[in-house]
């Protein structure tokens, strides 16, 4: 076969096969059903804190500012044992001894940079009831934590606020087959199908907070709130149509 004739019968078979391939789902009387995709969510207050705590503390040497940073370490896990925390939940983040950059202490003065030639941090994370927050970061931060604040709210049970929000899309997306079947003059039917998925939840911004070289022990704790949690799910739900 010559090679003009080959063209032309590819050709000619590309032809036949595009009508095929461009009805993939086909529509037609058989096919009676409504497929809806509808989001919803929950809103709740946080029940769980987890704590962020932390402290920065300098010496003249490593061995000065490791033995400085040792005082707090324990003054501060002492206190919240002191104060009920549970053995375990004040889970170590992060420990670290290095030598002070010169940007760091480029505005003081030269006896307060031989005091500040190396610093020694360390940080924690203290999982807790949302209501005891305040309380806990409090003494943490009275007892040397002048790292700390930061806090990430959660729920205990995550999983029963998903559902809700799940549940309540798929009693939008029945409400707009209804609607769209009236619309039909059909009957809406039976849910045959449904799919959850689960929405990314927004990040939220932190705070952080600072001690103060003063008498701690008259400072009230801060005035902190739990944060509302928000759950959303989106659902794909076909239904039968009569």
């Amino acid at each position: 076969m010559t090679l003009p004739r080959i063209a032309a019968l590819t050709l000619l078979l590309a032809a036949l096969a595009a009508p095929l391939t461009s009805q993939t789902v086909p529509v037609n009387k058989d096919n009676r059903t409504i497929a809806i995709t509808a989001t919803d969510r929950v809103t709740a207050t946080a029940d769980v804190a987890t704590l962020h705590l932390g402290f920065i503390a300098y010496g003249p040497d490593s061995q000065a500012a490791y033995a400085a940073g040792s005082r707090v370490s324990n003054a501060i896990a002492d206190a919240l044992t002191k104060a009920g925390v549970p053995a375990g939940s004040l889970e170590s983040e992060n420990q670290n001894v290095s030598p002070v950059q010169e940007y760091q202490v480029q505005k003081l003065t030269e006896a307060e940079k031989a005091q500040r030639k190396f610093q020694v941090t360390q940080s924690w994370t203290l999982r807790s009831n949302a209501k005891d927050s305040a309380r806990l970061l409090d003494i943490a931060v009275k007892a040397g934590a002048n790292q700390s604040g930061q806090i990430e709210w959660s729920l205990q049970d995550e999983n029963a606020v998903q559902a809700e929000a799940a549940g309540k899309a798929l009693q939008r997306a029945r409400t707009v087959a209804t609607q769209m079947a009236a619309g039909m003059n059909v009957k809406l039917g039976a849910l045959i199908f449904a799919s959850n998925e689960v929405q990314a939840e927004p990040v939220r911004p932190m705070m952080r907070a600072m001690a103060a070289p003063m008498q701690m022990d008259k400072v009230q704790p801060l005035a902190i709130n739990p944060r509302h949690v928000e759950k959303s799910a989106t659902v794909y739900a076909v239904f039968a149509i009569e």
